[in-house]
């Protein structure tokens, strides 16, 4: 038993080394992706510099997976165990980074790089997965359904928020387009010539509201007015929304969806404007996070200084497409704690924190963390 503990405590020295050694690195590509922060699906330079940074320590790279450009399978070692190390890199509308995904990237990559020097040592092959488009578009969801996750034994990421935690809600959510049309008239002269578009969509944004106080206490909805007319003397022909439909389990959206439908046809219903309702990404689903693994991963960041006490003793509530790999792969998706002067993620005070010395430093920590989660679960599963 010393012997073995000998090995794990060398490999996990050796693996941490490795990440601080090539710190400077990833502390670069942390501060570039977020200072060129790009949207889902366009994501060009960041998958680029992370793919390009792993084939410089030996990754062979496959671009361009399931047949989206921005996705990439970077893989180092040949061992039967395959852990693959999640990379989200895409940024939000009009704040840039303010959920962090440079700092989930870099962590990716300095976690990769550090499990490929060990992986021949661990009989692992370690998998770095670009997934794009998180932010609402289902990247993961697309690479599960082009069996890129296939063969994986397990999978793993780290996530920036404003504390460690591992306590997290996760909802599965629908994203959608709503889309009314109507009729144009001069709103003065001809007013009862029009069909009004906006009007609808408002019909439908207080049935919503209403139908709030009924709903179960998991269940959300929000969204946004993308289209509301052209010009204040003219009734609108066309009015869009896009909304989100959280619920606690897909079972739960399954119910909750067609409630929220129905506040939409209200709109149509009362107006007379045609209504047309889009998916805009495949339906993310809810979190199953790997017992064990999520053991090894908060005893290895506790290792490093990390607490997992939350501030406000309530769990983060958050949706992630992450959650279904979770359903096909053992999976976790903690949080890592970064000092963002009180803001929270998706405020721009918090993408401003997203390169401060506390994310450069949730960096090297998520890296080295999940190296050592990973070396764990190897030395488990090889039953030493």
């Amino acid at each position: 038993m010393p012997d073995v503990f000998e090995a794990v405590e060398s490999l996990k020295s050796f693996a941490r080394i490795r990440v601080h050694d090539n710190a400077e690195h990833l502390l670069a590509l942390s501060h570039t992706i977020h200072a060129n922060p790009e949207l889902a699906f366009q994501e060009h330079e960041a998958s680029a510099r992370i793919a390009d940074t792993l084939s410089r320590h030996g990754f062979s790279i496959h671009a361009g997976v399931a047949g989206l450009p921005t996705a990439f399978v970077a893989t180092a070692g040949s061992g039967p165990l395959v852990i693959a190390i999640c990379a989200e890199y895409d940024a939000l509308p009009g704040i840039g980074h303010a959920c962090g995904h440079n700092v989930i990237a870099s962590c990716a990559t300095g976690a990769g790089i550090a499990l490929a020097a060990v992986a021949d040592d661990l009989a692992i092959t370690v998998k770095v997965i670009g997934t794009p488009a998180e932010e609402g578009g289902g990247g993961k969801i697309i690479l599960l359904e082009h069996g890129v996750f296939d063969g994986v034994h397990a999978a793993m990421m780290v996530h920036p928020a404003s504390f460690d935690t591992t306590d997290i809600s996760c909802l599965a959510v629908s994203h959608i387009q709503v889309s009314y049309t109507g009729e144009e008239a001069h709103a003065s002269a001809f007013p009862e010539r029009g069909v009004n578009a906006a009007d609808a969509l408002t019909i439908a944004q207080v049935s919503i509201g209403l139908l709030r106080q009924h709903l179960r206490p998991k269940d959300q909805v929000h969204g946004i007015v993308t289209l509301g007319g052209s010009a204040p003397n003219v009734v609108p022909k066309h009015a869009q929304g896009q909304f989100m439909i959280r619920a606690r389990t897909l079972e739960d959206l399954a119910t909750l969806e067609p409630r929220i439908e129905r506040c939409f046809r209200a709109g149509a219903t009362a107006t007379g404007a045609e209504l047309s309702i889009e998916r805009l990404s495949p339906t993310y689903s809810d979190l199953t996070p790997d017992v064990d693994m999520l053991a090894f991963y908060t005893a290895n960041a506790e290792r490093l200084g990390r607490s997992f006490a939350p501030p406000n003793g309530m769990p983060i509530t958050l949706s992630t497409d992450m959650a279904n790999v979770s359903r096909k792969v053992p999976s976790i998706h903690p949080m890592i704690g970064i000092d963002a002067g009180g803001a929270t993620n998706h405020q721009p005070e918090f993408a401003a924190a997203c390169i401060s010395a506390s994310a450069d430093r949730a960096v090297l920590d998520g890296a080295t963390a999940m190296a050592w989660t990973a070396i764990d679960l190897s030395m488990s599963r090889h039953g030493t």
